[in-house]
């Protein structure tokens, strides 16, 4: 027997959906006018804050903040920070040009140092290749380690922030999004020796057909993504974000195909970039391919699972590799592309697979700052779908993400209308 739905059900429905931002469906993105080419979008809320030329009036950086600056062409940035020693600091600076050319290697460069300036930690990210002005992202920290002599005290640090060359580099200044996180340490015993071994076979791509999924314009606007094969569009000069949940003990691995042009004829240089970044938006990993017009594959390095302990490999990448949390993709696509190959949008597949067992992690000793930065919820879980569920999986998924009110409404008119239905079929 056919179960009717009964009216109560209907208006539950309505109700929760009209509920200002409780039940959007992730990967929305408000609509944009054609050939309109997004900037980046910078965190909700995000503070002001000015960067000085010495250290003596620095402006504080508080851990689980997000701020935002401008950097200009000459001189270097000073920011303060206030840690204990229990924990590690990291800061990550990421620097949006304009439109202007910008040059292979300008770009931007962070360090954290102590209260006499000693170095605990720094790190570039330059435009590469394709010369296309894009967000750059760097980062740096503060590490509590056993037996290491600079950096561990409590107290008064800086964070520095200038371009890597000012002199090619353009005149206008950039605008800043600056992040802070710390980390506690372990609560237990955790080894201090990088993991072993690991499978360092590249792993094959994800099959399968792809489903609709924007991408969003900037780190804290970034579509959740789960396993599967997902496609957008691009635009030549347009940077996209998608945030991947990888907990203690998973593996990721992402490849990006670009869809053939209407004319194949001509070249551009790196023309499409994909990296990951790691939960304090540190770069693990990043690839670039030319554009010839035709279709353009290009993926990440296989990485090792998920742990507290790769960062005591010698490998950058693996020693990226710290944490559980969010890991985001950002895909880039050269602004040069356009001069031979028009405006776009072109169509772009993101293969995304998840492999290995989830374990606890090392259990931390205190609160990370932002609460939750290095965990895996079930909340997000739920707002990142995995290809293959359909609509109806996406659309209860986005009601978790909703909050607790909301799925308590929709929960209580399914109960009403099984029940009804129940008695409709006696």
């Amino acid at each position: 027997m056919r179960l009717r739905r009964p009216a109560v059900l209907t208006g539950v429905l309505a109700v929760a959906l009209a509920l200002p931002s409780a039940v959007v469906l992730p990967g929305a993105a408000p609509a944009r006018a054609a050939g309109d080419t997004p900037g980046y979008a910078f965190a909700d809320g995000a503070r002001r804050v000015a960067g000085t030329g010495g250290t003596s009036d620095a402006g504080l950086l508080e851990a689980g903040a997000t701020y935002r600056g401008s950097l200009p062409r000459n001189g270097t940035l000073h920011y303060r920070l206030d840690l204990d020693a229990a924990s590690d600091a990291y800061v990550s600076v990421t620097a949006v040009p304009g439109s202007g050319e910008v040059t292979a290697v300008d770009g931007v460069r962070v360090s954290v140092l102590d209260a006499d300036g000693g170095s605990c930690g720094s790190d570039s990210a330059t435009f590469g290749a394709a010369r296309s002005p894009r967000p750059v992202t760097a980062w740096a920290g503060r590490e509590i380690g056993a037996g290491a002599t600079r950096c561990q005290e409590a107290g008064t640090y800086y964070v520095a922030v200038e371009r890597v060359r000012p002199q090619d580099s353009p005149p206008e200044d950039w605008d800043l999004e600056l992040t802070v996180a710390t980390e506690p340490r372990p609560a237990g015993t955790e080894p201090t020796e990088a993991p072993d071994a690991w499978d360092s076979a590249s792993p094959e791509a994800v099959p399968g057909e792809p489903r609709p999924r924007a991408g969003g314009s900037g780190f804290a606007h970034a579509t959740p993504l789960g396993q599967g094969v997902w496609s957008t569009g691009i635009r030549p000069g347009q940077t996209l974000y998608y945030k991947v949940p990888v907990d203690w003990g998973r593996r990721i691995h992402a490849t990006a195909e670009l869809d053939g042009a209407d004319e194949a004829s001509g070249y551009a240089t790196g023309a499409l970039r994909l990296a990951l970044h790691n939960p304090v938006r540190g770069e693990v990993d990043d690839a670039a391919k030319g554009y010839t017009g035709r279709p353009a594959t290009v993926g990440l390095a296989p990485l090792p699972p998920v742990a507290y302990t790769n960062r005591y490999a010698t490998s950058g990448q693996v020693g990226a590799m710290r944490f559980a949390g969010d890991y985001y993709l950002v895909v880039h696509l050269a602004a040069q592309v356009a001069e031979d190959f028009g405006a776009g949008p072109f169509g772009l597949t993101l293969r995304v697979g998840l492999r290995g067992s989830a374990d606890g992690g090392p259990g931390y000793a205190g609160e990370p700052r932002p609460a939750g930065v290095f965990e895996v919820s079930a909340q997000d879980r739920a707002a990142a779908p995995e290809n293959g569920g359909g609509d109806g999986d996406l659309a209860m998924k986005a009601v978790a993400v909703g909050g607790i009110g909301t799925g308590s409404l929709l929960l209580a008119g399914l109960t009403v209308w099984t029940a009804a239905a129940r008695r409709r079929a006696r």
